[in-house]
């Protein structure tokens, strides 16, 4: 899996400036249009099917939404369906969460003095409502550019030229930072490098164009582009807010003791699905407690398993420590503290 979400080609130039999508880059705009969509098909007898949310990443909302009614067969147009939609989906704008990394990122380049802009394809007055609800995140960034401050949005090129005009930067001096391939094509295109960090992490292979493509914004190693490097990092671990899973020890893929040589205590992903969201696929460290045997360090890996084709993330945790016996069915509580790579 580490091919796939770190994939980089040799990097040719460095950067003075950060431009930033705004809509599954920084925000998890994905979860709460999901729900919104889920909920208001139901008027016209129809199931949301959340993989189909891959049609509408990356296009403007107009595009999204004539996208969502030929897919049902819905009767009404685009028009009627964007304006129905659309003081549904404001009135959720207050939950939607900062993808794991984006806070961190937006504070560090900023305290370097790097400038920064949002382009997005959402309008400009969207935009704003979005990061008006995130602290500090309007103070971050020189210039916003909205889809509808352009003739054409992604994958023209026009919306990141836009933003390198704004910053008063060449466009080769420019780095984008984005998640959908439209982004990505409209980032080449403007002459700029583009770091792609796949919102569909199963495609990262379709991301040929980027320069670099990575698993999250954790991920992201701005001294590469000549940028300040985190300072963070503590002995090849990134500290996080602890967060906690548990649940009984079920049998996984047989990966742990076959493929590895070391146990692991499966969970079940079912329960944990909202909490799985909130974090990137990945390797991580922390404490694994069995109600009967004591606590234990561990690594855990979330994610799509590498070795077995998996529908869903599993939850993997690798308890380091010798077992004379198996545990499956004990309760096994976690808390995680520390990440360390891509799954």
């Amino acid at each position: 899996m580490i091919a796939e979400t770190s994939m980089a080609k040799p990097l040719k130039k460095l950067v003075s400036c950060v431009i930033l999508d705004l809509d599954g880059t920084l925000l998890n705009t994905d979860g709460v249009v999901s729900e919104v969509l889920k909920g208001f098909l139901t008027k016209y007898g129809k199931q949301w099917d959340g993989r189909e949310a891959q049609r509408i990443v990356g296009k403007t909302p107009l595009e999204a939404a004539a996208a969502v009614v030929e897919e049902y067969g819905l009767p009404c147009g685009k028009e009627e369906f964007l304006a129905e939609l659309h003081p549904v989906f404001y009135a959720q704008l207050c939950n939607i969460k900062p993808l794991p990394g984006a806070s961190r990122l937006l504070k560090h380049l900023s305290g370097h003095g790097v400038p920064m802009a949002l382009a997005s394809n959402s309008p400009r007055g969207s935009i704003e409502s979005k990061i008006s609800y995130h602290q500090g995140w309007k103070d971050y960034f020189s210039a916003i550019v909205g889809g509808d401050e352009v003739t054409a949005g992604k994958p023209s090129p026009e919306i990141f030229l836009e933003a390198a005009k704004r910053l008063n930067r060449e466009p080769s001096s420019c780095l984008v930072i984005e998640d959908s391939m439209p982004g990505v094509t409209a980032g080449k295109a403007a002459g700029m490098e583009v770091v792609a960090v796949p919102s569909v992490p199963k495609q990262a292979h379709l991301y040929t164009s980027a320069d670099e493509v990575i698993n999250s914004l954790l991920d992201l190693q701005p001294e590469k582009w000549g940028l300040p490097p985190f300072q963070d990092w503590i002995e090849g671990t990134l500290p996080t807010e602890p967060w906690y899973i548990s649940g009984p020890v079920i049998k996984g893929f047989g990966r742990g003791s076959k493929v590895l040589g070391i146990p692991t205590a499966n969970l079940s992903p079912k329960g944990h699905s909202s909490l799985l969201s909130e974090h990137p696929s990945g390797v991580y460290f922390g404490w694994a407690g069995l109600s009967t045997r004591g606590v234990y360090k561990m690594v855990m890996s979330i994610g799509w398993n590498p070795y077995f084709n998996n529908a869903e993330k599993t939850i993997e945790p690798w308890l380091l420590h010798e077992f004379t016996e198996d545990f499956y069915g004990e309760e096994l509580r976690l808390v995680i503290v520390g990440y360390l790579r891509p799954e």
